[in-house]
């Protein structure tokens, strides 16, 4: 996908797929493991995994990674959608966000330690930045 401008985005966002929802506070545990993320509850469900996403804030858009489910590795029953936004870090509480999900990157996995998601964690990370390089 080329690279577009914020503008050409905000156009071709229009047929994307969307969440939106109230930023609300988690266990904090994506922040713990050096990812904080903008959790929002979703009433539908759809394919578990992570995705190459854009978050809008207000009239901003971000690049992010957005984890759709419930947290295996955590034994979490909730599901729900995780944005871990990148090279961000400003107090989002209470904001409502949309999600455009741009490219499905890989399933929910369970993994065996908190450790071996940390190490996937920045392997998606590093599968994003490339993604938006383009």
């Amino acid at each position: 996908m080329p690279r577009k401008k914020p503008k050409d985005f905000a156009k071709e966002s229009k047929n994307m797929f969307r969440l939106w929802g109230k930023v609300k506070r988690g266990q904090s545990r994506g922040k713990k493991l050096g990812f904080p993320t903008a959790n929002i509850n979703l009433h539908n469900k759809m394919a578990q995994g992570v995705y190459v996403s854009k978050i809008k804030i207000k009239s901003q858009f971000f690049t992010a990674l957005t984890f759709i489910g419930n947290a295996t590795t955590f034994n979490e029953e909730n599901y729900l959608a995780e944005s871990y936004i990148l090279n961000f870090d400003k107090d989002i509480y209470g904001e409502f966000i949309s999600v455009y999900l741009l490219k499905k990157i890989r399933g929910n996995i369970k993994f065996k330690t908190a450790n071996d998601l940390i190490k996937q964690m920045k392997k998606d990370e590093k599968q994003a930045l490339e993604y938006f390089k383009q």
